[in-house]
């Protein structure tokens, strides 16, 4: 990790997810990554992680977690965006799917909805 990379924290109010459930969202693979500029000026990003019941029992759903929370230490530093809240909903198949594929499905769609953002930017 650089020194430029931005600080990461978790969201953990329901508050928080819920805003970022209004957010725009993108959906490749075995996830869906939404993202919410916060408006602030503050060079931090912020991501939660959920996993519904259709993933599975507890122990599915937290492990469906655990992939993702690495999944996003991995990428987070170079993808994402300072000032905007990130959430990362597992979906079907993210428990068997590859972790070379999972890692592409959340970059590509960190990547995507970066440009998004962008080009809704450009006047």
């Amino acid at each position: 990790m650089t020194d430029a990379s931005p600080a990461i924290e978790r969201l953990r109010k329901r508050s928080e997810f819920l805003a970022c459930a209004q957010a725009p969202s993108c959906a490749k693979g075995a996830v869906v990554v939404q993202a919410r500029a916060r408006g602030d000026d503050l060079p931090l990003v912020r991501v939660g992680f959920t996993a519904t019941k259709r993933i599975g029992g507890a122990v599915e759903r937290n492990r469906a977690k655990r992939r993702m929370r690495e999944a996003a230490r991995a990428l987070l530093p170079q993808f994402a965006s300072p000032g905007v809240d990130y959430v990362i909903i597992a979906r079907g198949g993210v428990l068997t799917r590859p972790w070379a594929r999972l890692l592409d499905d959340v970059k590509s769609a960190l990547i995507r909805l970066a440009a998004d953002r962008a080009a809704t930017h450009i006047p």
